[in-house]
């Protein structure tokens, strides 16, 4: 919170960073390769058709 001078930019950053940090981080060490490397294309893809 340290670097956003104002707390309504913060706001703005904040709930994207979550579902972006949701998406992509998968707790590796929760799962096995196969499950992780399965969900993780999945995530790029769904990634990809949103970016383009």
């Amino acid at each position: 919170m340290q670097r956003f001078r104002r707390m309504k930019s913060l706001q703005k950053f904040a709930p994207l960073q979550a579902s972006f940090h949701n998406h992509f981080c998968l707790e590796r060490h929760l799962v096995d390769l196969q499950t992780f490397k399965l969900r993780r294309s999945a995530a790029l893809a769904e990634w990809q058709l949103l970016a383009a």
